[in-house]
């Protein structure tokens, strides 16, 4: 029996594993953390001018739009060649190529603003360049961080990847119009290319934790050989099938499918809301902004508490969003609204949250990029898909209308497809066993 002192001892330790920060008990992860805020705040400050200055050479919106297009465009047709990559090459020098590649656009641009030989022309090429060395970066990247800790701590550094780009957003976006201020464009293109330099820079002394899922490159301990078996399949088409044959994925991309479509498009919906039949202003919405702002780091810090995510408690929070969707859709004033928005947000951040855990861990090591990359694709055709499909159900039913339908039909479908897995459910049988033998399961589940 342990003794009164022992049992007391095990305490912390016990809290320690529930902690939201318990990803940042381990030193490459506290130095990945700190990289990835300054890489964040660059890429903000970057993007913040970037919109600017296509403004400036331009005076078109469209152009600033089709900018924002062109960078995004490579993850459509890119993303799972970018995803294969990863799986066959290290995973650190990946990482640290791709982000001084991304340094070097960087710098380039800053070149050409501060000799003023910057056209939209050579600001689209750049544009396009980035796009699709991020296709390999955004995978590299969200592997590794999540290699550096135990699985079972993967949601913690999510959560905690999540704080750390929201904040880095903040602080981007707040020091873009400083440093145009005082020492013009092209120090914010330049700053933003020293970030890139300092995570490439930090990336090979990074040390996994104990624990820590080994990458694919790691597990090949030899090249693969005619007539070997064991060896993994790295071809682009397994990645593919690997996704439309595994159950909890597909329902996962369902879900957050049918949710990013008809609901999450807040700054969209509530802007019309708030500005339309609420009868706000501008300032009115930059309260309900702040308060999605809020909820979106409380859910952050919540989703990092999680052990074991599942797409069941993706789709369950999904639900719980959709509803309180409707109830924001028949909101009488801004008052109830603010009140709606915050737990809004709250389960909006802790269902991506835990939905990005299963995803990063479910798949097998040599899968995983493949797997990240299939998802980078779907997830921007809702991107570009899910505001226009909106956009037009609000100009058929208005802006109530349309969060009143759209959250009864993400509910209804969550809900219609836990019914059908509960019937299609077949209930586990445990064959009679003799004296000593182990007891054994006869019909289970695959997902």
């Amino acid at each position: 029996m342990p003794s009164p002192a022992q049992k007391a001892a095990s305490v912390p330790s016990t809290r320690a594993s529930r902690s939201p920060w318990r990803s940042l008990r381990y030193r490459g992860m506290r130095w990945w953390s700190v990289a990835n805020f300054l890489s964040n705040a660059g890429t903000w400050m970057q993007l913040t001018v970037q919109n600017l200055l296509v403004l400036e050479i331009t005076g078109s919106a469209a152009a600033t739009g089709l900018s924002m297009s062109v960078q995004a465009a490579p993850a459509l047709f890119m993303s799972l060649l970018g995803g294969t990559l990863v799986d066959r090459w290290p995973l650190k020098l990946t990482a640290a190529v791709s982000q001084a590649l991304l340094g070097a656009v960087a710098f380039t641009t800053a070149a050409l603003v501060a000799l003023d030989r910057l056209d939209m022309t050579s600001l689209m090429v750049l544009a396009a360049v980035t796009g699709m060395i991020a296709t390999v970066d955004g995978p590299a990247c969200a592997l590794l961080g999540n290699d550096l800790v135990p699985v079972e701590d993967v949601p913690s550094a999510i959560g905690v990847g999540a704080l750390v780009h929201n904040a880095g957003r903040l602080v981007g976006t707040g020091l873009a119009g400083v440093t145009v201020g005082f020492l013009g464009t092209a120090a914010a293109y330049a700053a933003n290319g020293l970030s890139f330099v300092f995570v490439a820079s930090v990336v090979p002394f990074l040390r996994p934790a104990p624990g820590a899922v080994r990458h694919a490159a790691q597990v090949r301990a030899a090249p693969r050989r005619e007539g070997d078996e064991s060896a993994p399949d790295m071809t682009v088409r397994q990645g593919l099938l690997f996704f439309a044959r595994r159950p909890r994925l597909v329902a996962l991309a369902a879900v957050t499918g049918i949710s990013s479509v008809f609901g999450r498009n807040y700054g969209l919906t509530l802007a019309v809301l708030v500005t339309g039949p609420l009868a706000g202003g501008a300032g009115s919405f930059g309260t309900v902004s702040t308060v999605l702002a809020v909820g979106g780091i409380l859910g952050a810090v919540l989703g990092a508490r999680l052990r074991r995510p599942s797409v069941r408690l993706v789709g369950t929070l999904a639900a719980a969003g959709a509803l309180l969707q409707v109830a924001a859709g028949l909101s009488p004033s801004l008052a109830v609204l603010l009140v709606l928005v915050l737990p809004m947000a709250v389960v909006e951040s802790v269902s991506d949250t835990a939905g990005t855990a299963v995803l990063q861990t479910d798949p097998p090591a040599h899968l995983r990029g493949r797997v990240l990359g299939v998802w980078s694709g779907i997830g921007t055709l809702w991107g570009l898909g899910g505001p226009p499909a909106l956009g037009l159900l609000m100009e058929v039913v208005g802006v109530r209308g349309a969060l009143l339908a759209g959250g009864l039909i993400i509910a209804g479908a969550i809900g219609a497809g836990f019914v059908l897995r509960t019937r299609r459910t077949p209930t586990p049988l445990t064959l009679p066993t003799k004296e000593g033998d182990v007891g054994r399961v006869a019909l289970g589940t695959a997902a």
